[in-house]
């Protein structure tokens, strides 16, 4: 089976491993140890982490637990692109949004022998013996490097077997476009540009990803923030940053008719990456087994959102029809 098919099969709803590399705030190995496992046991099957994720720390927790689960029942995607190195000036905490200390720090590199020994670390940080993907990870300021060097090497690990596939996640559907029409992806990672509030990649990324069989993998459907509340908050954030008013009532129009419709603007949110052929998988973000417990209630939610919903959201402006 194709990795495309298998994440439908069975990974169409993935574990973001960023929160239990205390992103924004720490919790204990306990804590994380008990949202992965909790999330095995109501059937997700598809977990995502990265180097940059706590500098390492994700992949350590991650691989703690996983590697106690048979190796064939589960798919596990890292990235490639930040090499973790001695800090030789650490001030105490780490300066990229984790509650970490910064005893280590990201050295950009999408070289072959970068990709290999990136590969060749996440592997003894998780304790897998293998990678089923492997991303490039945020190459926006290294086209060059990421596209030529970085693909021919992970193209030669998955000839070897080493990787079972590879693509490219990035924040942008721009350079995203390019990876898919001028390199062999077998995937990509999405985030943030193929929501409720904003669908820039419809117009050429997603055509794209179809016409050369390259699945989507879809992740920050909340935006941030904005679309993770039944009600967004005065404060709430979108890309990361406060949410512009006018987004903020479009958020709102989008929760009255979500309420119309029978279902919250979050499990609208969840639901609407799907309706895209293209789409394999939507993976969010957890943190604790509770919020897992949450997420997947939401996600089993989302399925019954109507076809009516999206019928009129097109009708208003809201989103775009792929049709």
């Amino acid at each position: 089976m194709n990795i495309i098919d298998d994440l439908k099969a069975r990974g169409s709803f993935g574990f973001g491993a960023a929160q239990i590399g205390n992103l924004y705030r720490p919790i204990d190995d306990e804590t994380a140890h008990r949202a992965v496992e909790a999330a095995w046991d109501q059937g997700i099957r598809y977990f995502d982490t990265a180097p940059h994720y706590g500098l390492g720390l994700s992949e350590t927790r991650l691989g703690a637990v996983l590697a106690t689960k048979p190796r064939d029942e589960f798919i596990v995607s890292t990235k490639i692109g930040r090499l973790l190195r001695p800090n030789p000036k650490p001030q105490g905490q780490d300066a990229e949004g984790f509650a970490v200390a910064d005893d280590l720090t990201r050295v950009r590199d999408y070289s072959e022998t970068g990709v290999l020994t990136s590969i060749e670390e996440s592997l003894e940080r998780t304790g897998l013996d293998r990678i089923d993907i492997v991303y490039i990870h945020d190459p926006d300021d290294h086209w060059e490097q990421a596209s030529t060097q970085a693909v021919k090497a992970l193209n030669r690990l998955k000839d070897e077997g080493v990787v079972r596939a590879w693509g490219i996640g990035m924040n942008q559907a721009e350079m995203l476009h390019r990876f898919v029409t001028e390199t062999n992806p077998d995937l990509i990672m999405l985030a943030g540009r193929y929501t409720l509030l904003e669908q820039g990649a419809q117009k050429e990324l997603l055509p794209a990803c179809l016409a050369n069989n390259v699945g989507v993998v879809n992740v920050g459907v909340f935006n941030s923030g904005l679309l993770s509340k039944p009600r967004p908050a005065a404060d709430a954030t979108y890309n990361y940053e406060p949410a512009p008013a006018q987004l903020i009532d479009r958020a709102n129009q989008l929760a009255d008719l979500a309420e119309k419709h029978g279902v919250t603007l979050p499990e609208a949110a969840l639901a609407f990456p799907y309706q895209h052929p293209a789409v394999c998988s939507v993976v969010i973000g957890m943190r604790t087994a509770e919020q897992v417990t949450s997420n997947v209630q939401m996600h089993t939610q989302a399925q019954n959102v109507p076809a009516e919903l999206w019928e009129e959201a097109h009708e208003l402006g809201y989103i775009t029809s792929h049709r």
